[in-house]
């Protein structure tokens, strides 16, 4: 392993700057980490919603991957928008050709790959092609260490419904079953509460064994843009600093929770969090 951390991020470009690969790219700055990317598609993105998006041709983002594994080497992967079924396919294939996540080779440890199937865009607009959600869950849940999907992603992934907390580890479970293809477990299911109702926000961690339960009180703030990118962009870099599951997951938590404590605003819609905010802190004058 480098000395620094080389984390590549898989996902669609928002141009308003709160999501997507520039949210990853500045959580992976924020832990120390050398940020890679290789970009599906472009969004003309704000605040207010995404406006137009473009997707990139599958070859070239199986380019951009075989450019960044080839050359500087990866140490955890994120992957966010995919856009289109053919991406999806381009995606999991390259990963496998590079034993990464659950792919890795028998006694070597390939890279860990944290999978946020977005689905829909903070403003409602959709994300991901509908005949691209099939091919989410048959290619790249198997090859997933963990996936962090919202309630509505979750629903829209498992057919099943419901959002009290039976419901949603049902879910979880659902969705690591899903991904054990060929034997063995599936991956670690990271189920985000915040589309949940109520003052709390519960977020439920199934390892494929036991599940772990994290509360905190609700964040009243308007600056949410970008934070199922940035939990799981956290999540990414301390699963390849070598963090255990469960410690990962509550670190990514609380420095999510400290980017939206820490968020100012900016723009006339759902603003974005502060990724940098260890960094710059905000002058209180």
């Amino acid at each position: 392993m480098a000395e620094r951390l080389r984390l590549l991020t898989i996902a669609g470009s928002d141009s308003g700057g709160g999501a997507g690969i520039q949210a990853d790219l500045k959580t992976f700055a924020a832990h120390g980490a050398y940020g890679m990317s290789a970009v599906t598609a472009i969004t003309a993105q704000d605040t207010r919603g995404v406006h137009a998006a473009y997707e990139l041709p599958p070859a070239l983002v199986a380019a951009q991957i075989d450019a960044v594994f080839g050359d500087l080497g990866v140490d955890g992967v994120k992957i966010g928008m995919l856009a289109s079924a053919p991406i999806v396919e381009a995606v999991a294939e390259r990963l496998a050709a590079y034993g990464a996540g659950r792919a890795a080779r028998a006694g070597q440890a390939g890279p860990p790959v944290v999978l946020d199937p977005v689905m829909v865009a903070k403003s409602g607009d959709p994300l991901l092609a509908d005949d691209a959600v099939e091919a989410l869950v048959e290619r790249l849940l198997p090859l997933a260490t963990v996936v962090t999907p919202n309630l509505p992603e979750a629903r829209r992934m498992t057919g099943l419904a419901g959002d009290g907390e039976p419901e949603r580890e049902a879910m979880a479970r659902a969705l690591a079953t899903a991904g054990a293809r060929g034997g063995g477990p599936g991956p670690a299911v990271l189920l985000k509460g915040g589309h949940a109702p109520g003052d709390e926000v519960v977020d439920l961690l199934f390892d494929g064994e036991r599940l772990h339960r994290y509360a905190a009180p609700r964040i009243a703030t308007r600056s949410d843009h970008g934070t199922g990118c940035t939990l799981s962009s956290a999540l990414a870099a301390r699963l390849a600093s070598g963090a255990p599951l469960a410690e990962a997951v509550r670190g990514g938590i609380q420095y999510l929770r400290e980017a939206l404590e820490a968020a100012f605003p900016l723009g006339r819609g759902r603003g974005p969090v502060d990724h940098l905010y260890r960094l710059f802190p905000l002058d209180p004058s």
